[in-house]
């Protein structure tokens, strides 16, 4: 199983859904910054469950406690330990479905896959996984952000059949996106899409959406082609988080209805570089960033988990009637938003740091 991501930031998260606790290790932090529980802990908050109406009722703190790598609030350059315990727990929630796969989760590939799987939740297919990537993810944001002036922020564009209107992605911040719990920024349609959350909650159903990401200030130069092109890995990242089912930089699937006349990103001098008119491209080029803002969408599947009975099958193979416990969002992409965020500073610091290798010796 790889539970590893980067080559030079590289993390590793640990820990299922109802054990102990969850966490992360973080391997090629730079040295000398400065790091505190509370730097990681701000994004933790924004994705922990028990937020609003909207999200599952876990009671979970979801307070860090940083194990290793940081002495008198500054990184050491070695690895930092992550450890989040798992107060909330109720693997007898799961007893009766230990031997009946749960439709559209991973109960059943798990089980085909290893031979065993873990008895209660969705073991490390759970969103609980993501906790780890936040918190390291939190930490490369504060690099970048001190070092390079990058800011990430998402928030979501939609939620079912409700799309948010045009937000300025240049100037959109996470205050303004923090302002509905559904964490749009865009005040009407965040009303139209707290409504249909809620009325799927109400169903014993669930409901999909969409996380737009904007990154600003990025360098030149990120990305390493061809395997390793920096859309390619934010697709990686992106399509890697739980319940997330497609990805799109740009113009994305509607730049396949344009003609290369319309798509085209004209150049211009901009201050003492070249930008830029138009942003089709979504910052990158050729697999590189070209120093305008990087934007892209998440898509996001309706949680497996609903309330309703279900016809299926157990692992025999004979029909039964699934009426699924335990506790789950009717909607992911409120709670999903830190996680896009953070998941793409992984991308960046790691294609930052591969970038200055190439920094000239003398």
């Amino acid at each position: 199983m790889s539970s590893s991501f980067g080559k030079l930031f590289r993390i590793s998260t640990f820990g299922e859904s109802h054990c102990a606790g969850v966490g992360v290790t973080v391997d090629g932090c730079p040295p000398g910054m400065e790091l505190s529980q509370e730097d990681i802990q701000m994004q933790l908050d924004r994705r922990r469950p028990g937020q609003s109406r909207m999200a599952t009722d876990r009671k979970e703190a979801d307070r860090v406690e940083i194990l290793s790598g940081v002495e008198f609030g500054k990184t050491l350059g070695t690895p930092i330990g992550l450890l989040i315990a798992n107060r909330d727990q109720r693997p007898g929630d799961y007893r009766e479905m230990d031997r009946i796969p749960r439709p559209s989760h991973a109960d059943y590939t798990y089980q085909m896959k290893y031979g065993i799987r873990a008895s209660s939740g969705g073991g490390r297919a759970s969103a609980r996984e993501t906790i780890g990537r936040v918190a390291a993810g939190a930490i490369a944001e504060k690099y970048l952000r001190k070092r390079y002036g990058v800011e990430i922020v998402a928030w979501v564009s939609s939620v079912g059949e409700v799309d948010s209107g045009e937000v300025d992605g240049g100037t959109v911040t996470r205050r303004q996106v923090d302002g509905s719990a559904v964490r749009c920024p865009d005040a009407k349609a965040a009303e139209a899409m707290e409504k249909e959350v809620l009325q799927a909650r109400d169903a014993k159903d669930s409901v999909g959406g969409a996380i737009t990401c904007v990154c600003r200030n990025v360098p030149v130069g990120l990305g390493e082609p061809v395997f390793d092109k920096l859309e390619a890995k934010l697709a990686q990242a992106m399509l890697s988080i739980p319940a997330c089912k497609g990805f799109e930089i740009g113009s994305g699937f509607a730049g396949a209805r344009m003609r290369g006349s319309a798509h085209n990103d004209p150049f211009v001098l901009k201050g003492d570089r070249l930008g830029t008119i138009t942003n089709f491209s979504g910052g990158v080029q050729g697999g590189i960033s070209n120093g305008e803002p990087i934007f892209f969408r998440a898509a996001f599947k309706p949680p497996a988990t609903i309330g309703q009975p279900q016809k299926t099958v157990d692992m025999d193979g004979n029909d039964v009637i699934l009426e699924a416990k335990g506790r789950h969002d009717p909607c992911v992409v409120p709670r999903a938003v830190p996680i896009v965020e953070t998941m793409a500073a992984l991308v960046l610091i790691d294609l930052l740091l591969c970038q200055r290798t190439r920094e000239p010796l003398f």
